[in-house]
């Protein structure tokens, strides 16, 4: 398999890929950031009830 070949079959796949788009339809970004959120807040709770040295 020669590079030239190569290139044309990744530049063939890299066409077909830009027709799905990049976002899948069942993830909502308002419950990803709202999850992320609340991870964060649950994180920071955790840090803060073992930092008992202040």
């Amino acid at each position: 398999m020669s590079i030239q070949s190569t290139a044309a079959q990744l530049v063939t796949l890299a066409a077909e890929g830009g027709e799905h788009g990049g976002n899948h339809e069942s993830i909502s970004p308002a419950v990803t950031g709202g999850a992320a959120f609340v991870i964060l807040l649950l994180l920071l709770w955790i840090t803060t009830r073992f930092n008992r040295d202040r």
